[in-house]
């Protein structure tokens, strides 16, 4: 018996060994070079693993972002009813780094005693100034009116006149990909400079707002990094939506912005959709994302695609014929970044190859650029691709079976549904079987948590995605 104790103390590394090879299949090797090769293995007692990381910070980013795989990891390597201890590393007032025999080394920075002292944008800006990392190509000038985006571009140009002192704060801008919604959230700070150029305007998308937060921990200045953002006049936050499961930044991103707002200073956010639309993110938030003004910007008309393509050519020094204007405008509707696309190709094709622009070359650009349109995905429809990809007959979902290969094609036929389309999960369980939505619920979570550790799963749904295109 003690030599097994023995035995089961000193396998730490060899079941942490086994974890890590499941673990660096499943996730991109950035991440896990980031979260998990810095991790040291402890010991290994009783059923429960103990890891070293170095800060509360790493173990609360672990059991945010990576519980379900870690679980799912340790079931498989160790059994059912493993559990995970974390132990951390102990810093030091005094010190500057703090070491492991990994190697792995975390700097520790006591919070600065002003602003002035931490920047998260180092390589463009310094103590002095801010750059506003505004795209200079951005500005009102180049942004063309029309219905479909007429109500945010006036409360845009309010906002320059008076940041902070209107009613349009926050200004939530949303709409689909392609619509123009960076360009006038970043024409906004433009126009302010441009009337208030004492201001500190600043864009950020919420993917480097993210990764800034993640460095402030790991530096130990996160008091810092809050005070950086609350002395900002204008800031724009761009891709909003990409918060959603985030706890940690969501909590941090709640106090700037309260600050913000009792501050007096304008906030601009963008997102793909509207705040009753999005998920993932707290309550708490969304309510201040209606507080002030949401405004969509809605696809094109035919007069302003028209518009927007002459505004184009005028700027590139083409000269394109109005008949091929009017064909681009006809058959390219979705996006004003498809109509630039567009317009590019020939400018390449014409300055390239001496090619003339005609209706001969503009229709092949156009067909070569511009994506078929999408058939509907139904719940009808992914359960008739999961049998056939399975080779059941459709009733078979429809049933009460308890076989291991329809209970899975089950489940994947309700994961896809709730990912591919609007229904409801209600409505999804009564198309499939007259199921409930717990049910539905359930099976989606299970098929995620599959994805993530069983590759066999993960290559079924991605095939069955494949075929859904």
């Amino acid at each position: 018996m003690n030599e097994y104790r023995e035995m089961e103390v000193k396998d730490h590394v060899r079941l942490w060994n086994e974890c890590l090879a499941v673990i660096k299949d499943n996730i991109p090797s950035s991440a896990f070079e980031t979260w998990f090769k810095p991790i040291v293995p402890e010991s290994w007692e009783d059923k429960t693993m103990t890891i070293t990381v170095p800060s509360n910070f790493y173990a609360e980013f672990l059991d945010e972002h990576y519980s379900d795989l870690l679980k799912q990891t340790f079931t498989r390597v160790m059994g059912s009813g493993t559990k995970l201890v974390y132990s951390i590393i102990q810093e030091a007032a005094t010190q500057t780094t703090v070491e492991r025999n990994s190697g792995h080394v975390i700097p520790v920075k006591e919070n600065a005693s002003g602003v002035d002292s931490y920047n998260p944008f180092p390589e463009r800006s310094n103590r002095k100034r801010i750059e506003p990392q505004l795209n200079p190509h951005y500005t009102f000038d180049t942004f063309v009116e029309g219905a479909c985006n007429k109500l945010a571009r006036s409360a845009g140009l309010a906002i320059a006149e008076a940041p902070g002192k209107n009613t349009f704060n926050p200004i939530f801008i949303y709409g689909g990909s392609g619509l123009g919604k960076t360009h006038l959230a970043q024409a906004i700070g433009w126009a302010t400079l441009e009337k208030h150029p004492e201001k500190k305007v600043l864009y950020v998308d919420s993917n480097r707002f993210q990764a800034q937060y993640t460095e402030a921990h790991l530096r130990n200045c996160v008091n810092d990094f809050i005070a950086f953002y609350q002395m900002i006049d204008l800031l724009i936050v761009d891709d909003i939506q990409f918060f959603a499961g985030k706890t940690g930044t969501q909590n941090i991103f709640f106090q700037i912005f309260n600050q913000l707002q009792l501050n007096g200073k304008q906030i601009v956010l963008v997102a793909d959709q509207s705040p009753k639309l999005l998920q993932g993110l707290d309550d708490r938030m969304l309510t201040r994302f209606r507080w002030g003004l949401n405004a969509e910007l809605e696809q094109p008309s035919m007069e302003t695609r028209k518009a927007i393509l002459k505004s184009k050519v005028k700027t590139d020094g083409l000269i394109i014929p109005d008949n091929v204007l009017d064909y681009i405008a006809e058959h390219v509707s979705d996006s004003v970044r498809e109509l630039e696309g567009v317009v590019n190709s020939l400018l390449a094709q014409s300055t390239l190859t001496d090619a003339e622009i005609n209706m001969e070359l503009v229709s092949k650009v156009v067909s070569s650029l511009v994506a078929a349109p999408e058939r509907t995905v139904t719940v009808s429809s992914i359960q008739e691709m999961v049998c056939n990809y399975y080779g059941l007959e459709p009733r078979m979902l429809q049933s009460n079976s308890r076989k291991r290969e329809v209970v899975q094609a089950r489940q994947i036929a309700m994961f896809l549904s709730r990912k591919y389309t609007k229904v409801s999960l209600s409505s999804i369980g009564e198309q499939i079987g007259n199921r409930d939505h717990a049910t539905v619920l359930y099976a989606c979570k299970a098929i995620q948590n599959l994805v993530e550790v069983d590759k066999e799963v993960q290559r079924s749904v991605e095939a069955i995605e494949s075929s859904l295109k």
